[in-house]
Parts: C-alpha cells; structure tokens; sequence
C-alpha cells in the first residue's frame, strides 16, 4: 500500500508541476510583453546611432505597436462586457421562465377551484351525468349565464341547450336575407379569356385601375390552384385593389380583413364565445364564409397586410383544413356544445367552409412585417407585383355576374385541354434531378399538383404553357434557394440558368432567371 501511495502522489505532483508552469509560463509572458523598461533600455542602446529617416521609422513602429496593444486590451474589454450582458439576459430568462411557471401554477390553481364551484352548483341543482357537463359548458349555471333566473332552460337528452337567447346576430341574420333568396342569371357563356380582358377594360373604365394581361391572368391560374394566393411587392402596385376590383367586377364586394400586429390566433379572424355577455362576437369573415354557403357566388375574403402578424398563428387552423383531400371535411370549429337558437348552418358548434370561397392576402417586406415561412408558400401561389400598370384608354365595360359554378366549369375544361405537355413534364423531372444534385432542393408533389393545375388555366386565359411553368418554378420552387448559403452557391446558379436555357429553350424561362440573377447579386 505504502508503494502505492508513493507512486500515486509522484504522479499526481507531476500533474500539477505541469500546471505551475502552464501559469509561471503565462505570467512570465505578460510580464516579457510588457516589460517597458527593458524597452526604453533597448531603444536607448540602439537610439544613439540612428539617422533620421530611422528615428522616424522607430517612431512610426512605437506608435504601430503601442495601438496593435490598445486594440488588443479594447477587443478583450468588449469581450467581457459582451459576456457579462449574455449572463444577464440568461439570468433575466430563467427569471422569467420561474415567474411564467409560477403563472402557470397559479391558473392550474384558479381552474381547480372554478371546477370545484362549479361541481357544487351542479350538485345544488340536481343535474346528473353527462348532461350536467352540456348544462355547464353552455355556461348555464349561475348568475350571468345568459339563462333565466328562473331556470327555463332545459338540456334535452342530444345535449342540446333549450334556450330563447340568441348568440349569433349576424349568422342569424344570414340566415333571414337567404330565406327568401333568389339567385341571379349568371353569365355561363363568357370564357376564362373573355373574362381576362372584361376584368381590364372594367378596372380601367370603372375603378381608373390599369392591369396588364398578364397579371389577371396569374390571379386566376392562381385562384384554380390554391384557395390561398399572396399578392407580394413593393408598395403602390395595386396589391389591394386587385382583389378589391375583382369582387366589384363580380358585383360582389370583397370582404377586407386588416390585419393587426396584435392578431396571436384565430379568434381575431373568425372571432370568440364572450363568456360575460354569452354572446359570440362575429367578424365579417365568419359571415362571409357563412353566407357562401348558402350562394353560388364567388366569394374573395382579403387579409390586408398578412404577415404584419404571424401568419402561423392567426390562419394556422384554416391552413390546415385547406389541405385536407376531402373538402367535405372542411369543417370549423365555433363553439363547444349546441343551442335551440343557434343558426340554421351551424352543424353541432362547427361551420362548413364552402368551395366557392378564395383567401386573398396581401404582403409587404420591410422591417415592420414577418417573414412568410415556407409551410404558408407551399400552400399559397405568390403572385409577384413588382410595377404600376401603364395606363391605357377603354370603353365603358359594366360588371359581369359569374357564378362559382361555371368558373369552376372553365377550370376542370381548362385541365382537359392543355393539361401540361409529356415534353414538359419530363423536362421539369430532369430539373428536379439536377437541383437535388446540385442544390438539395426538391419540388414536392404538392408544388407538382399545384403546377398541373396552374399552367392549363393559364394557357386558356391566353398565356403561353412556357411562361406558366416558369412562373410556378420561381414563385415556388427557386424562391426555396434563399435559405442556402447563397454565397457559396453562385457558381451551381450561374451553372442553373445556362442548364434552364439549354433545357427549355434560348429565351425561355426569363422569369427563373431574372430571380435567379437577383439571388446572385444579393448574395
């Protein structure tokens, strides 16, 4: 054992003699550097025979040397203060994260006892089983409930809640215009064409709004593809008042939704229960999506300014019933449980989203708003407004009344006579290829899908099949590259706009490569 020991504590102190002189090291080297004595010595040795020139130079090389110095002691002191502020904001977070669960105790805490009350308010009144939960979460129980005092509400044995108060006004009301509705004469003659340039020659003549062909062209190529479609580009370019003109073209006005930077969720898009009044406080978006199910108009509901909020918060739900295959599925969610009064279209506390309806948004890039992330753009087709439309002269063009049906109609017929050419297809597949080689980008199938439907109905409101696919293939596909390291990217992208020309054509695919190009020079 005493060998052991020995050996054990030699070992150890040839450990730490190591340390002692890693520090002795490092502290005789501060001190070497900054030993001016011995400088002043050196230079007063040497000093004696210099010239001029050379003084100068000793000077220059003094001054160069004292500031690498100053710089050094500069770099190190922003360096602590930089560390001592990250320690603050890590101490002030986890701060905060003790007082947030501390709140979350607390709510936990203030919900038990709501329970425990409202358990003995049940029990007060005699109310078994699962109907006494309905009774509860129809907010029954107690003053203020939105029931009579006297207790003349009664919950049937389906958990429907008998009552005469009435908590939605405007869907209710909706329901009273249509009683007596009749529908009226659409226009089922005019083509997709025809109605690309009746749009332009009524936005001039009637609204002093210029759109090009082009333009109204992409708005219902992207209207057959997407029930989502983003209006993006500098200010001033007319991304309101395209939809806003479209709808009083349709002799149906859009309904306009301006969004706020405090929208954190739905309910300030499709609105909420008030659990003081008992009433549900409607928006014009819920109504409007209410009402179209009770029409065959085409309905266009505009979010102004989309991302100066979160889109992901706000629209999360709808963006998630859009994509579900089977639009008989397209269902929201209003309220909990089921009264007497409650509107007509109200299928147990959930509303239908009908076909015939088209989000519209809106969206600036500046240092107010969001960046838009890649799971609302897959969904969306962008539409790129980048230029104020020329003016031009037009005769006096009335709107027309077109019905959901019949554009629908155009679409599908669009789909079936120039659905995209196997020629093209293949090309768009060896493009994949060798972007995922070179770039490890995919287009996904719903980019695929979203093209397949896009390009016919643009060819059949005039455009060229060439011009379509590169439209799709900027807006959805290229746009992905600004999440790469562009900058070590610019050679692969010079590479991709000779192998775009080399696949599809000299001049062609000008839209891709004009992206392209603004990619490279940014980066």
């Amino acid at each position: 054992m005493d060998n052991f020991l020995e050996w054990f504590f030699e070992f150890v102190s040839e450990i730490l003699k190591g340390f002692g002189l890693i520090f002795i090291g490092l502290w005789n080297g501060l001190k070497q550097i900054f030993n001016i004595k011995q400088y002043i010595e050196i230079f007063k040795a040497h000093s004696t025979q210099f010239g001029a020139a050379e003084w100068v130079l000793s000077i220059l090389a003094i001054i160069v040397v004292c500031a690498i110095f100053l710089l050094l002691i500069w770099i190190i002191i922003l360096a602590v203060r930089k560390y001592i502020r990250f320690r603050h904001s890590i101490v002030s977070n986890e701060d905060l994260l003790e007082e947030i669960a501390v709140l979350q105790q607390r709510v936990l805490k203030a919900m038990r006892e709501k329970d425990e009350i409202m358990a003995m308010k049940v029990a007060q009144i005699g109310v078994p089983g699962s109907a006494a939960l309905s009774y509860a979460s129809a907010g029954m129980l107690g003053d203020g409930s939105g029931a009579s005092a006297g207790g003349e509400n009664q919950v049937t044995e389906s958990g429907v809640v008998q009552t005469t108060d009435s908590r939605f006004s405007k869907l209710i009301e909706v329901d009273q215009i249509y009683a007596d509705y009749t529908p009226p004469e659409y226009d089922n003659e005019i083509t997709l064409e025809q109605i690309v340039e009746r749009f332009r020659l009524f936005a001039c003549s009637r609204m002093h709004l210029f759109y090009d062909p082009k333009t109204v062209r992409l708005f219902l190529a992207g209207m057959a593809s997407t029930k989502l479609i983003i209006l993006q580009g500098i200010s001033g370019t007319g991304k309101t008042s395209l939809p806003y003109s479209f709808g009083k073209f349709l002799g149906i006005d859009t309904t306009i939704a301006s969004v706020q930077p405090s929208w954190r969720d739905r309910t300030e898009l499709f609105g909420y229960f008030n659990e003081f009044t008992k009433n549900f406080n409607e928006t014009e978006v819920l109504r409007r999506i209410y009402s179209s199910s009770y029409n065959d108009d085409i309905n266009l509901i505009l979010l102004d300014e989309m991302n100066i909020a979160r889109i992901e918060y706000y629209f999360a739900e709808m963006l998630s019933i859009l994509e579900m295959p089977n639009a008989d599925e397209w269902e929201l969610d209003i309220v909990p449980n089921v009264w007497s009064t409650d509107p007509v279209k109200l299928d147990h506390g959930k509303i239908k989203i009908p076909q015939n309806i088209w989000y519209i948004g809106t969206a600036n890039n500046d240092d107010s708003t969001f960046a838009i992330s890649d799971k609302v753009y897959d969904r969306a087709q962008p539409i790129n407004l980048d230029a104020k439309g020329v003016e031009f002269d037009a005769p006096d063009t009335p709107p027309i009344q077109l019905s959901y049906t019949h554009l629908n109609d155009l679409f599908e017929e669009a789909y079936r006579y120039y659905p995209v050419s196997e020629k093209n297809l293949k090309k768009i597949h060896q493009l994949d290829l060798w972007v995922i080689e070179k770039l490890r980008v995919a287009f996904g199938n719903r980019i695929m899908k979203q093209l397949l439907l896009f390009v016919p109905v643009y060819v059949a409101c005039g455009g060229d099949e060439l011009d379509g696919i590169d439209y799709v293939l900027a807006t959805k596909v290229f746009r992905k590259f600004e999440s790469l390291n562009l900058a070590m990217l610019r050679e692969e992208l010079k590479e991709l706009c000779t192998y775009l020309q080399s696949l599809f054509g000299a001049q062609t695919m000008q839209e891709s490569i004009a992206y392209i190009n603004r990619l490279r020079k940014l980066f």
